[in-house]
């Protein structure tokens, strides 16, 4: 994160690094990024995996900077919103044009395993043999749901979840001024956000600016994985019925996939386990099998409502 002080109502996105030195956490990255600088051998396909948040986007961007891209010829895309064989045409339309400020052309794509099978098909072609003055930087938390022939054209980048000796500092460092943090506070900021910076600086945004005495509990009420625990246990009751389960949903303020994936990490756990428990695990896998990236919160409150009105436990 960029260690400065200063007051804000967006600590995540004021407190982005802002060069190579600011970031926190991810010290092999940053140095296989700056060894193919030092090289001039930079890829033009990269690939940057790992968990969410942690920051594959913003070593991406620091990259397109290090390659003098200006930000007019820098593309950010999601393939969670625009996924389909059209985004890819238009990249090949843009692609072959000289850049118009800087030295090269730089597309980020982040989520690129949302790409649809089309799209990835056609997108093969451009990852290898890209024009000299661009460069392809794909994020994503999924590799595996990506084609091999993708794969296996890009430079791989991983990126790391964050110690919490590293999310300790971030929230050190970013904490705004005059704000004072109670006694725990920062450790179970640091506990809470999954080795996460960007959730870490959310939470801390949170409270910063409670009184000291109130921040606990106010996290405590924010902790979307002990809120998503509770989820799961009602979800395996087939006594549950949706008046008692909607509450538990509507307090879980946290992105819908992250919480789909504590789910199942949560269901997988008690369907090996085996025993009368199992066929229950299994039908709540089914119902959270697909994605909440494009359905959001609408896909999380259908998948649980299906679960206690529409299944026969």
């Amino acid at each position: 994160m960029v260690m400065t002080n200063i007051k804000t109502s967006d600590l995540h996105l004021v407190h982005r690094p802002q060069t190579f030195k600011d970031v926190v956490g991810q010290q092999f990255a940053v140095s296989q990024l700056k060894a193919m600088g030092r090289a001039k051998q930079v890829p033009h396909a990269l690939m940057f995996t790992g968990p969410s948040g942690c920051g594959k986007t913003t070593l991406a961007r620091l990259l397109a900077r290090s390659l003098k891209c200006d930000k007019v010829d820098l593309a950010e895309l999601n393939a969670a919103n625009s996924r389909g064989i059209d985004m890819v045409r238009e990249i090949e339309g843009t692609a072959p044009l000289s850049p118009l400020v800087g030295d090269v052309r730089v597309w980020i794509i982040d989520e690129v395993h949302q790409l649809t099978t089309a799209a990835q098909d056609a997108f093969l072609k451009l990852l290898e043999e890209p024009p000299r003055h661009v460069y392809f930087f794909l994020a994503t938390t999924d590799p595996q749901k990506l084609k091999r022939t993708i794969v296996t054209r890009c430079t791989e980048v991983k990126v790391h979840s964050l110690s919490l000796v590293a999310l300790g500092e971030v929230v050190t460092r970013a904490r705004p001024q005059g704000a004072v943090l109670g006694e725990d506070v920062e450790g179970r900021i640091a506990e809470m956000a999954d080795g996460s910076a960007r959730k870490a600086l959310v939470l801390l945004q949170q409270v910063a600016h409670l009184p000291p005495d109130d921040q606990l509990d106010t996290l405590a009420k924010s902790d979307v994985k002990a809120q998503t625990i509770d989820l799961c246990r009602a979800l395996m009751n087939p006594r549950s019925n949706w008046a008692a389960v909607a509450p538990l949903v509507k307090a879980i303020d946290d992105e819908p996939e992250s919480v789909r994936r504590m789910v199942l990490g949560y269901y997988a756990t008690v369907a090996l386990g085996g025993g009368k428990q199992a066929r229950r695990a299994v039908t709540v896998i089914e119902a959270f099998m697909d994605n909440f990236y494009d359905s959001g919160r609408a896909g999380l409150v259908q998948a649980c409502y299906l679960i206690v009105e529409g299944s026969d436990g």
